[in-house]
């Protein structure tokens, strides 16, 4: 492999004890939040804007989620705002994490990957998803009565695999995507996509901030299942982490509150913009409420840098990883920005 590889990263040996965050790449997740009282537009140029930024400060990739009938997020047309922060950008990679793969046609995915990498050659990620990431009714709006399973998963991972390279006697090929195949990512927050990443040698990023409870467990698995590919020698693990770094605790636990009122919401079946910290500090929670809050926001990373650099330095000596991506949504950008950039100053 290159001193990258082909997954765009440095390996590193197997069984090394990391215990600092100097020894890891650190990657941005990106939402595109839209917050109380703005827009879309607002928050496109906000993701572009993070995205120069982050770059400057030394980040290793920046990843677009995707989720649908969500009003608190905009990147659901994930691979058209990857081409335009990797137009924006110079060096960082770019990728989706993910693209959920129930949602799409492989060959769709395919060829809009092919093209990405065809422009932005070397700095491309296809990360995928298993699950719909979105409600029934809207899963039907995005593929009709013909949309896709999750069991359906590792045949339509083949398939879009394959289309990456030219068939001799297949039907259909695809021109924009042979011959330039992004590096494939399989996402999960469970065991599902952990065993098939380790069974096909593709990396794992696993989802920490959304499924705590599965980290430790899914790991295991992976590494477990893991057989070296052409891809891989060895299992590489990213970890997805909730962070808000500001000067100081009570700040950055300010900042962050604005979170736990968007779960509870979409929890209640009333999802919302991401509202302000005034807002959220104003909101009669119940006990209930709390209870959720205080299981649901346990795993994020919340606090000053030194609170920060011990929960994410626990978090890579509780899991041996080999990257950690955080995803940072705070009302203000200046906010987000500087939580980023505090966090940055920790690999100094």
């Amino acid at each position: 492999m290159s001193a990258r590889g082909e997954c765009g990263h440095r390996p590193r040996a197997l069984n090394r004890c990391v215990t600092t965050l100097r020894d890891i790449p650190l990657s941005v997740l990106d939402l595109s939040p839209v917050v109380s009282g703005s827009d879309a537009g607002t928050a496109f140029r906000n993701t572009l804007d993070l995205a120069r930024y982050t770059e400057a400060l030394g980040y290793h990739r920046y990843w677009l989620a995707e989720h649908h009938n969500m009003p608190g997020i905009a990147s659901s047309a994930t691979a058209v705002l990857i081409g335009q922060v990797a137009g924006a950008t110079e060096r960082i990679r770019v990728g989706s994490g993910g693209v959920m793969l129930p949602n799409h046609a492989p060959l769709v995915v395919a060829e809009q990957f092919g093209t990405l990498e065809a422009l932005h050659p070397g700095r491309i990620d296809l990360g995928l998803g298993r699950a719909p990431g979105t409600d029934q009714r809207t899963a039907y709006a995005l593929r009709g009565p013909a949309g896709l399973s999750a069991e359906d998963f590792p045949q339509r991972l083949a398939e879009l695999i394959g289309y990456f390279e030219h068939e001799e006697g297949r039907p259909v090929n695809s021109v924009a995507a042979e011959g330039n195949k992004p590096p494939v990512w399989l996402l999960g927050s469970s065991g599902f996509s952990a065993q098939l990443a380790g069974m096909l040698g593709l990396p794992f990023s696993f989802a920490h901030h959304f499924s705590a409870e599965n980290t430790l467990p899914a790991i295991a698995l992976y590494r477990d299942s893991f057989k070296p590919s052409a891809v891989l020698e060895e299992p590489y693990v990213m970890l997805g982490a909730s962070v808000t770094c500001a000067d100081t605790d009570e700040h950055a636990q300010w900042l962050a509150a604005p979170n736990g009122l968007t779960f509870l919401s979409l929890r209640k079946g009333r999802p919302i913009p991401l509202p302000t910290p005034e807002e959220a500090a104003a909101y009669d929670y119940s006990d209930l409420d709390r209870v959720f809050l205080e299981e649901r926001m346990s795993s994020n990373i919340v606090g000053s840098p030194e609170t920060v650099r011990k929960g994410l330095e626990s978090l890579l000596a509780d899991t041996g990883a080999d990257e950690v991506m955080i995803t940072t949504t705070t009302y203000g950008q200046d906010d987000r920005k500087r939580s980023y950039q505090l966090v940055a100053d920790l690999v100094k």
